[in-house]
């Protein structure tokens, strides 16, 4: 790991361990949680909402990060299937369901698209069947694995994926919750087992583009018991470079700034009674906010799509 990268304390809850198969604990803020808070989602709680709110007071336009971010696996899924002829997706730390999800997106342009889910957040896997719904011709499927047990994921992932076919490995805002090296040796074993033609999809939390802003964010989930690993545009590369890949244009850039296109934002939803939007708190008309007003100074994620020779 560089040493310009920002490091998680060793001591700390990390949201990419544990396991499968844990209790869901209602009383600590998870990530998969307050992320599908902001996206507009049912499926947290209290403590989420909380981990959410002391964000959005330390950055009160941080959410754009989290619906820019879904935005770009929008973006990325659809060059996959409609251009490049990917067909399979391994999505690791895939958080809960929200609209919408890769194998929706994949399976609209080609219905025979085949998408393993990954995660191990229990509440996830209690609503893995909303995953599941896919038309006939394609498969999906979930398993319940820490992102780091990557030959364990590998194995049970071939149930329904081809390795001998191409596969688009999914690492949307997951490996900054896995410090130093691991992270590094994580990806490098995942991307080893995938055949030519094959393609990562990366986003990834950095202090390159607003540190203030997201050192402030940073502080408020490390009061909730998790941290995250901030790293530089150029350790963020080294997970497409160090496995020989080779990105595809624009390159690295700030999340919405990737091939962008008209904005399609799942998260704001239909129309309601305006009176009603402006009585809420501030933390819940987050989910009504329009995001096509984005700045540069909002974000503070890198992201990048590269293919295996």
């Amino acid at each position: 790991m560089s040493a310009d990268a920002r490091e998680v304390d060793s001591g700390e809850q990390s949201p990419a361990g544990g396991g499968g198969g844990g209790r869901i604990d209602t009383s600590r803020a998870h990530p998969a949680r307050v992320y599908d808070f902001f996206l507009g989602g049912k499926d947290n709680f209290p403590a989420d909402r909380e981990a959410a709110k002391a964000a959005l007071a330390a950055e009160p336009r941080g959410y754009l990060n989290v619906r820019h971010n879904r935005d770009f696996l929008r973006r990325a899924v659809t060059y996959l299937t409609a251009e490049a002829g990917v067909r399979q997706f391994l999505d690791v730390g895939t958080g809960l369901p929200t609209q919408e999800n890769v194998h929706q997106i994949a399976q609209r342009i080609a219905p025979e698209s085949r998408v393993v889910y990954v995660d191990n957040d229990p509440v996830v896997l209690a609503h893995a069947r909303a995953l599941l719904a896919t038309g006939p011709e394609g498969r999906t499927d979930y398993i319940e694995y820490d992102l780091r047990a990557w030959e364990a994921i590998l194995a049970e992932a071939a149930r329904t994926l081809d390795f001998d076919r191409p596969v688009a490995l999914v690492l949307a805002a997951v490996l900054h919750f896995v410090p130093g090296e691991e992270a590094h040796a994580v990806t490098a074993g995942l991307l080893d087992a995938l055949p030519s033609g094959s393609a990562l999809v990366l986003s990834h939390l950095t202090d390159d583009l607003n540190p203030v802003q997201i050192d402030n964010v940073a502080k408020a989930f490390k009061e909730r018991g998790f941290a995250m690993v901030r790293r530089p545009r150029a350790e963020i590369g080294r997970f497409a470079v160090d496995n020989g890949l080779e990105l595809a244009e624009p390159g690295i850039v700030p999340v919405h700034r990737w091939r962008p296109t008209d904005v399609v934002d799942r998260a704001k939803v239909e129309e309601v009674d305006q009176a009603y939007v402006d009585a809420l708190e501030d933390v819940d008309r987050t989910k009504y906010r329009g995001i096509d007003d984005v700045t540069d100074a909002d974000i503070n994620l890198y992201a990048l799509v590269a293919h295996k020779p």
